[in-house]
């Protein structure tokens, strides 16, 4: 009897479902500084490194087994996916314009494309999506209506995140304002402004696709 019950416990948890969490929106946003701030604060290390040249993460980047707590100690897993920026155009003068090579601008170029085109294709594997946008830059532009549109029309459960409110040209009213529809959260993902109140929102957004 015990073995039969040990084996139904193991087949419960063997066929539970790993919540993926996927990091969104547009380049030098700060997804790959929020992500690094989520895996410092409940894994002790970093997702990746971050650059003020747009397209720094051009391919997915994983960390599994994620877990974090509320306020009341319950805990949730999941794998937390940072993707490449989306972007309608990608320029490979524009690299150059920031000091790279020719070369290097053009493999960069190239990277980059296929890291849109990665991000758009993953957005079919991910279970919920926090987007990051740039609060101190105008919101509403054909790449963030787009993949807003997107995760609607996939009804992924969502969290709008209005981050780098630390900068002074932020203004998350603007962002409220660009998408009425969605909850807007604003956040300092380099100094932690507004984070723990980010965890309990993340962890509702997760706890719900359970």
């Amino acid at each position: 009897m015990w073995l039969r019950d040990l084996f139904r416990r193991f087949l419960r948890l063997f066929r539970r479902r790993r919540v993926r969490l996927g990091i969104y929106g547009p380049p030098n946003g700060g997804k790959t500084t929020l992500a690094n701030r989520i895996c410092a604060d409940w894994l002790g290390e970093e997702m990746g490194s971050t650059n003020r040249i747009a397209h720094e993460t051009r391919e997915l980047r994983v960390k599994e087994r994620i877990m974090i707590r509320n306020d009341d100690g319950r805990e949730i897993t999941f794998a937390l996916v940072d993707t490449p920026g989306i972007a309608t155009r990608i320029d490979a003068k524009d690299f150059e314009r920031e000091g790279l090579s020719e070369s290097e601008s053009r493999v960069r170029a190239k990277e980059a494309a296929k890291g849109v085109l990665a991000s758009v294709e993953h957005l079919a594997k991910v279970d919920c999506v926090v987007i990051v946008l740039d609060a101190s830059k105008e919101p509403y532009n054909q790449v963030n209506a787009t993949l807003l549109e997107a995760v609607g029309k996939r009804n992924i459960p969502t969290l709008l995140v209005a981050n780098k409110i630390d900068l002074k040209k932020a203004d998350v009213e603007r962002v409220c304002a660009a998408f009425p529809d969605q909850e807007v959260l604003g956040i300092s993902a380099k100094y932690g402004d507004n984070i723990e109140l980010f965890y309990a929102k993340l962890f509702a957004l997760v706890a719900g696709t359970r």
